[in-house]
Parts: structure tokens; C-alpha cells; sequence
């Protein structure tokens, strides 16, 4: 049984709210305390994410002209920016936590979606 189990659909209604939360929640968490890109790095993302999801062909994109495939594959390198941006940019404590553990989330969901679905299915 293939493990990989979020479909285009699942996929495209977590991409909105994934989006807004990156743009809101490094202010409620009061991120930049170890350097000011703590806080600016997510924000910006969450705003490319939410223009990415916009672009994307799924369920809920509204132009569809980005494949769903390159749509995860710019999901896993926001993972790997996220996962190394703490090393690479001096974050300390909560500043580290946030990008690893978000770094954490995108892998595991690139990692269980269906990468070849055919468009309209899910």
C-alpha cells in the first residue's frame, strides 16, 4: 500500500490557510528576537505561498497554470530553506523552532502527497 496519502485536493485546501498562517503567526509568536529575518523570511513565504497556490492546478487554484508537481517541488525547497535557514542565519530559540518544525510539516506532507495524480482526480 503506497503511504502517500494527501491528494491534490487535501493538498490545495491546506495551501491557503498554510499560507496565511506563515504571514500572521511569526507576529503573534513575536518571531525576530535572534535576528530580524526570523520574522520577515515566513512572512514572505506565506505571501509567495499564497500567490504559488493561486498559480497552482489544483481544486482551488484560480489561474491553474503551475503543475501540481512543481507545486511540491517548490514545497520541498521551502522545506530545505526552512530547515537550514536557522543554521545559516544565526536563529536561536523560538526563531530556530518555528523554521524547524515547519521545515518538519512541509516534508512530511510533500512527503505523503500523491505526486502523479491525474488533474481532476482527489
Amino acid at each position: 500500500m503506497d503511504p502517500r496519502f494527501v491528494t491534490r485536493n487535501m493538498h490545495a485546501y491546506l495551501d491557503y490557510p498554510v499560507a496565511l498562517s506563515l504571514m500572521t503567526l511569526p507576529f503573534v509568536l513575536q518571531l525576530g528576537s535572534s535576528h530580524p529575518m526570523a520574522l520577515w523570511l515566513a512572512v514572505v513565504t506565506g505571501a509567495a505561498a499564497f500567490i504559488l497556490t493561486v498559480f497552482t492546478d489544483h481544486k482551488l487554484g484560480v489561474f491553474r497554470v503551475i503543475p501540481y508537481a512543481g507545486h511540491l517541488a517548490v514545497d520541498f525547497t521551502v522545506g530545505l530553506v526552512f530547515a537550514i535557514a536557522p543554521f545559516a542565519l544565526g536563529f536561536a530559540g523560538i526563531d530556530a523552532w518555528y523554521y524547524w518544525l515547519n521545515a518538519a510539516a512541509v516534508f512530511t506532507v510533500v512527503s505523503l502527497s500523491e505526486p502523479n495524480e491525474v488533474a481532476g482526480a482527489g
